[in-house]
C-alpha cells in the first residue's frame, strides 16, 4: 500500500473541498447573511489542512487497483466529515450524526434527509447542501482528474468511482476523458438553469434545484420540494432527471456525429423503454377513473389523465434515475403504482450517468445470463457470448457483475436487520435501506416524500451514511478498504 500517496491524494481533494466551500460564503455575501463568517473560517481552516497534507509530494506516485479503491473511500468518508462542519458551526445542525447524515446524502447524490423545516435554513446553507449533489454527481475525484495532474495510474482512480459495471476512457488519456465529462456535465447543467429562468422560477431556486437534477440528488430548498413550482418547471425538470439519467458516453457520441453507433447503445434503449413503460403503468394506477373501477379504497389519484401521466412521469424519472424530488405524496397512491415505483429503484438509471441504483447494464447482463444458461440446458454443445451494446461483456466483467449482486444482498440484508431495532414498519425499514443504498432519498411509510429520516436511532443513521457512501461507490471500494488484507504488509 503507497500510503504516502493516498495522503497526497486526501489533500488535494481537501483542498479542492476548501476552495468549493467559499462559493456558499459568497452567496450569503450577496444574502448578507451572518453565516459568512463561520463558513468563511471553515473553508480556509479546510484549505490550509489539505495543504498540509500534500505539502511534499512523494516519490512514488504508483496507484494500483488497491489504492484507487482505498482512495476513493476514504476520499467520500472525509469530504462527507468536512463538508458537515458548516452546518455544524452554523448551528443549524448541531447533532454530528445529523450534520453527516446529511451530507453524505447530499455528496452521494442520495436526497435523504434529516431536516424537518429545510426552509429555515439560510440561502449560503442551502446553496451548499444543494451544491454537494453537483460536486458528488460526476464525483470529486473525476473533478481532480480533469483539472488537476495527479499521477499516471488515473484510471484505477476513476475506474474505483465511476458507476456501472465496466468504464471506458471515451478518448486515450485519462485526465482528457474526465475533462470531457465534466465539460458534458457543466453544459446540460447550465441549459437546465437557463431553461428554469425561462419557465419562471428565480435564479437562486433555479441553480440549487439544477444543482439537484443534474446530479441526480433531489435535495429540494422548499419543503414541498419541486410541487409548488408550476408545471412547466416540473416539465422541464423531468426532462432534465432523464437525460442525466443517460451514460454520458452517448452524448459523446452526438458531439462527435458518430450517430450511427447510437443504434448500439443498448443500454440507454432499454432505459428509456423500462422509463416509458413504467410511467404508463403507474399513470393508469393513479387516474381516479381507474382507481374507482378497481375499488382501490383509500388510493388517492388524478381526475385528468393528462394531469396523472405527467405527475407519473415525474415521480418515475424522480425514482428511477435516483434524484429523490417530489411534486406529490406518492404514498398515497395504489399499490400498484407504489409497487413499480418500488421496482425501478433497484434498477436505477444507465452506468456512466449521474443516477444511482443497480443500474440498467446490470440487469441486462442478468438477464441474458440466465437466458444462455437455459439455453446451454436445451443445446449443451452450444458455445454463446454475451453482448452489450455491440461488443463482447468478458469474463471479468460477467463475474464482478455477479459478485456485485451479492455483495449488494448481504449489505442490503445486514443494513436492514440492524434497523429493524428501531422498530418501524417493514415497510418504512425496507424502503430506508433501499432510498440510501441506491440513493434515491425518499421512501414509503415514515420515509416517504412527506417524511424524513429524523427519526432513526444514531447507529441507523451511521448505517444509512454507510449505505450511501458504499451504494455511490457500487460496493467495492468501501468493502476493499474494509478488508484487514488491503492493510496488512507482506
Amino acid at each position: 500500500m503507497n500510503h504516502k500517496m493516498v495522503v497526497y491524494v486526501l489533500g488535494r481533494v481537501t483542498q479542492i473541498i476548501g476552495i468549493l466551500m467559499l462559493l456558499p460564503a459568497v452567496v450569503g455575501l450577496i444574502y448578507r447573511e451572518k453565516e459568512i463568517v463561520p463558513i468563511t473560517i471553515t473553508a480556509l481552516i479546510v484549505l490550509l489542512a489539505g495543504g498540509l497534507l500534500n505539502l511534499k509530494k512523494p516519490k512514488k506516485t504508483q496507484i494500483r487497483a488497491k489504492e484507487g479503491f482505498v482512495i476513493t473511500a476514504l476520499v467520500w468518508i472525509v469530504m462527507s466529515i468536512v463538508g458537515a462542519i458548516p452546518f455544524v458551526v452554523t448551528g443549524y445542525i448541531p447533532s454530528i450524526t445529523d450534520a453527516v447524515f446529511e451530507t453524505a446524502s447530499g455528496f452521494t447524490t442520495t436526497g435523504a434527509s434529516i431536516l424537518t423545516d429545510v426552509e429555515a435554513l439560510p440561502h449560503s446553507l442551502l446553496f451548499w447542501r444543494s451544491f454537494t449533489h453537483w460536486i458528488g454527481g460526476m464525483g470529486i475525484l473525476v473533478f481532480m482528474l480533469a483539472f488537476v495532474t495527479s499521477s499516471a495510474d488515473e484510471m484505477n482512480i476513476m475506474r474505483a468511482e465511476s458507476p456501472g459495471p465496466s468504464v471506458e476512457k471515451m478518448v486515450p488519456k485519462v485526465r482528457e476523458t474526465a475533462f470531457i465529462l465534466y465539460a458534458i456535465y457543466t453544459v446540460l447543467t447550465c441549459a437546465l438553469v437557463m431553461a428554469l429562468i425561462i419557465a419562471g422560477m428565480p435564479v437562486f431556486d433555479s441553480l440549487c434545484l439544477s444543482f439537484g437534477t443534474a446530479g441526480t440528488g433531489g435535495f429540494g430548498i422548499k419543503g414541498d420540494s419541486i410541487a409548488g413550482y408550476s408545471k412547466a418547471c416540473q416539465i422541464i425538470i423531468t426532462v432534465g432527471m432523464v437525460l442525466f439519467g443517460v451514460n454520458f458516453n452517448v452524448y459523446y457520441l452526438i458531439i462527435m456525429k458518430k450517430f450511427r453507433d447510437l443504434f448500439h447503445a443498448e443500454e440507454v434503449i432499454c432505459y428509456l423503454v423500462i422509463y416509458a413503460v413504467a410511467t404508463l403503468i403507474v399513470s393508469i394506477g393513479t387516474f381516479n377513473v381507474v382507481i374507482g373501477s378497481m375499488g382501490w379504497t383509500g388510493a388517492e389519484g388524478f381526475d385528468s389523465f393528462g394531469e396523472a401521466l405527467q405527475q407519473s412521469a415525474f415521480q418515475v424519472a424522480s425514482v428511477m434515475t435516483t434524484t429523490g424530488f417530489a411534486t406529490t405524496d406518492f404514498n398515497l397512491w395504489s399499490n400498484i403504482s407504489k409497487t413499480i415505483l418500488v421496482a425501478v429503484m433497484f434498477i436505477g438509471a444507465c452506468a456512466g450517468s449521474t443516477g444511482g441504483g443497480m443500474k440498467v447494464s446490470r440487469w441486462i447482463l442478468y438477464f441474458k445470463q440466465v437466458r444462455r444458461e437455459l439455453q446451454s440446458y436445451i443445446h449443451p454443445s452450444s458455445v454463446r457470448s454475451i453482448w452489450l451494446d455491440g461488443k463482447v461483456v468478458g469474463k471479468d466483467t460477467l463475474r464482478t457483475t455477479n459478485v456485485y449482486l451479492m455483495a449488494y444482498v448481504f449489505v442490503f440484508l445486514i443494513s436492514l436487520v440492524i434497523i429493524s431495532f428501531d422498530g418501524y414498519d417493514v415497510v418504512t425499514s425496507f424502503t430506508a435501506v433501499t432510498a440510501t443504498i441506491n440513493n434515491i432519498g425518499p421512501g414509503l411509510s415514515v420515509v416517504g416524500p412527506a417524511g424524513n429520516f429524523a427519526g432513526f436511532s444514531i447507529l441507523s443513521k451511521w448505517v444509512f451514511i454507510f449505505d450511501m457512501i458504499a451504494g455511490r461507490l457500487e460496493l467495492f471500494p468501501v468493502l476493499i478498504m474494509l478488508s484487514l488484507s488491503t492493510w496488512r504488509k507482506k
